[in-house]
């Protein structure tokens, strides 16, 4: 099985207490139905800079990674399939998926 990195990108944080501990259900419930496809549930980020070549430190404009998951599967479609299901949707986020290279 090949590794393969969900990048979140965007989505809105929970107004309340209440919405967070429903959208948290729900990825719980989105990693259950993964089962062994997950290999790391990886965490969310928090506020990012971007590194220029020249050293300049920009503060990362457009689609910042909001947090990351690591998954196993056959193929790139195979985990773009199971990334389809993902929470981030309802709050207008998005997910990049990129093959982890081995080294």
């Amino acid at each position: 099985m090949t590794k393969y990195i969900l990048g979140f990108h965007g989505g809105t944080a929970p107004a309340t207490p209440e919405e967070g501990a429903k959208a948290m259900a729900k990825w719980i419930a989105w990693y259950k139905d993964m089962g062994g496809a997950v290999a790391d549930m990886g965490n969310p980020a928090g506020p990012s800079k971007t590194i220029a070549a020249d050293g300049r430190v920009a503060s990362t404009n457009g689609n910042a990674l909001t947090g990351y998951s690591i998954l196993e599967a056959k193929s790139l479609d195979d985990a773009i399939s199971l990334a389809r299901g993902c929470p981030i949707y309802a709050a207008g986020g998005s997910v990049e998926v990129a093959e982890l290279m081995p080294m």
